[in-house]
């Protein structure tokens, strides 16, 4: 199979290893010509991937016109710019294609998922739309360390291709028809992760994070069911696994923005210093807007969205959730 990836981060680079290994003509594109200059020089991803070898049969490219005839793109870009990045390529990407989304995000403004932005640039059909999440950070998927992930599509057909393209002996790939779930699990569990950081980062304790993670986990079932997800897919591989490993890896962008607010730095002192996007932050506003709009109670949502972007002291948060009205755990 010809497979474009699209985005040469980290785990742009991570699945283009897997595809060349799956046996794949594989074309890794990214938007700098001086990245993909340096990419093809080194054969080594050195800023999200050092000391991991990119083969020589993956065609790395900045070039647009080098992703015509692929019967499978991958979009591994930051989710806020999955809809600039397929506006671009657009008039290369064949709608009847398979069209894999490898980003966690919730659009900000339109608050659409990430399939549904490809299906209104890139005019796909429904039944051509794939989902790829779960417990998968790029720095262990590249050391080919096991890891399992879910492929999620309206369309089963669609999912099993995708699961062919991807799987190997230590990446196993589980079928799912349940995109919307599947989704707003990968997306919204970053900003769980972010939560679990600033318990961290003030030096709370395992009883704390055991309490976030699970009351958590509700919140996004929550919404997820009131949009029409299968419930089943918060207790799996796409809900709970990935929520803990985003919320507890050492891996985890998201993790260390809050372990730097629990500390007393700003947003903006962290979003200074780093080099790669923490998409829970803008998952922060964008799942708390979607909340609202669906009239949907996600108290952990909205505390770190008035922590992030309201200044709220998170101390005072952390008094404000444990002091609420008394609920039932299935609530």
């Amino acid at each position: 199979m010809n497979i474009a990836i699209i985005g040469a981060g980290g785990w742009g680079t991570a699945l283009a290893l897997i595809a060349a290994e799956r046996g794949h003509s594989v074309t890794l594109w990214t938007r700098s010509s001086e990245r993909a200059i340096d990419l093809s020089t080194h054969r080594e991803n050195a800023v999200y991937l050092p000391g991991i070898a990119i083969p020589p049969d993956i065609n790395i490219t900045s070039n647009d016109s080098d992703l015509k005839d692929n019967e499978l793109y991958l979009f591994a870009v930051p989710s806020q710019s999955v809809r600039e990045i397929s506006l671009r390529l657009k008039q290369y990407i064949h709608p009847h294609s398979i069209l894999v989304s490898a980003s966690k995000g919730i659009e900000r403004h339109t608050l659409k998922r990430m399939t549904e932005v490809l299906a209104e640039t890139l005019g796909a059909t429904p039944n051509r739309l794939v989902a790829l999440s779960g417990p998968s950070h790029a720095e262990e998927v590249a050391r080919g360390i096991p890891t399992v992930v879910i492929a999620a599509s309206r369309d089963f057909n669609a999912a099993r291709e995708v699961q062919q393209a991807f799987i190997l002996p230590n990446f196993r790939i589980y079928s799912s028809r349940d995109l919307i779930g599947t989704e707003l699990a990968g997306a919204l569990k970053n900003v769980i992760a972010i939560c679990a950081g600033i318990l961290d980062g003030e030096g709370f304790g395992d009883n704390t994070v055991a309490a976030l993670l699970t009351r958590g986990l509700a919140e996004i079932r929550r919404l997820g069911l009131a949009l029409g997800a299968d419930e089943q897919t918060f207790a799996g591989v796409a809900g709970l696994g990935d929520l803990v490993v985003t919320c507890l890896s050492k891996h985890s962008r998201n993790r260390r923005v809050g372990i730097a607010i629990g500390q007393g730095k700003t947003l903006d002192e962290i979003l200074g210093s780093m080099s790669m996007v923490a998409e829970g932050v803008s998952t922060t506003e964008s799942g708390y807007a979607l909340a609202k709009r669906h009239g949907i109670e996600m108290p952990i949502i909205e505390a770190t969205y008035k922590i992030l972007f309201e200044q709220k002291d998170f101390r005072e948060a952390t008094v404000e959730l444990m002091s609420r009205e008394m609920k039932d755990d299935r609530d």
